[in-house]
């Protein structure tokens, strides 16, 4: 029974790691193109494309937006779950469903009305729109990460401090916001996470300053190369950064 589990989990991690593996592996090609047979290893692709402007100002742009539409989002996923949680609000329960609920709607839906809506409007595609995108995605995921841990032991300090004769803002910048650090710092990095390799929405809300995926896409129209792997592998290692930080200085203080 052991040796069939083992068995399935090596199968499991080989099926979801085996083209990871093949990306990384093929970035350190020497050769023209990332197919076996293996020539190298060698570097000149990763120094190639740091050295590209286009990509690098990518990456930069990536970069800006995942973090800033993050910011945004998880500022105002807990306002918002401080609000239903603290507060009795007529038609609370549906509030709580429309928060949630563009979590099952697919990115290209929400892409395509946001484009409709900001060319009503007369609102130029930017950096900006992509990250309004973005913050649209990730607000109804950091809402619910920080709701589902909003528990009494909050609350009761948050009555306490109130009895001490704290006004409201400093209840919830003082007690309840730090109270609540590892779920916002998972509601951040998670959204990172999401933003930074986003690429329907990214495509359809920038124009001429663009995103890594979208330079990535258009790399892809002359055909492989080592060089998307080499690309590839930055971005891939940059997402498990940011888990590997939500893992060591937000979860694992929180089990402890």
């Amino acid at each position: 029974m052991r040796t069939a589990a083992w068995l399935y989990l090596i199968l499991a991690f080989g099926f979801i790691y085996l083209p990871v593996g093949a990306l990384v592996l093929f970035s350190f090609q020497d050769g023209t193109l990332p197919v076996p047979p293996f020539n190298g290893p060698s570097l000149k692709w990763y120094a190639e494309v740091l050295s590209d402007g286009d990509v690098t100002d990518a990456l930069l742009h990536s970069l800006l937006v995942a973090t800033g539409s993050s910011a945004v989002a998880v500022l105002l996923g807990f306002l918002a779950a401080y609000g239903l949680a603290r507060h009795v609000l007529p038609g609370s329960a549906v509030m709580r469903v429309m928060l949630i609920a563009p979590l099952t709607v697919s990115y290209l839906i929400v892409g395509l009305g946001l484009l409709i809506v900001l060319n009503r409007i007369g609102v130029g595609l930017s950096l900006m729109t992509a990250g309004i995108g973005h913050v649209v995605i990730n607000l109804p995921l950091a809402f619910a990460i920080i709701y589902a841990s909003m528990g009494a032991q909050h609350e009761n300090a948050e009555r306490a401090a109130r009895d001490l004769g704290a006004s409201e803002a400093k209840v919830v910048i003082l007690v309840t916001a730090p109270m609540l650090a590892p779920a916002i710092a998972a509601a951040f990095f998670l959204s990172v996470t999401l933003s930074w390799d986003e690429f329907i929405i990214a495509f359809l809300l920038t124009r001429f300053d663009i995103t890594l995926p979208v330079e990535i896409w258009s790399m892809l129209r002359s055909g492989l190369s080592p060089r998307l792997n080499a690309i590839g592998s930055v971005v891939f290692l940059i997402s498990v950064t940011a888990v590997l930080l939500l893992e060591f200085t937000v979860l694992r203080r929180r089990r402890s």
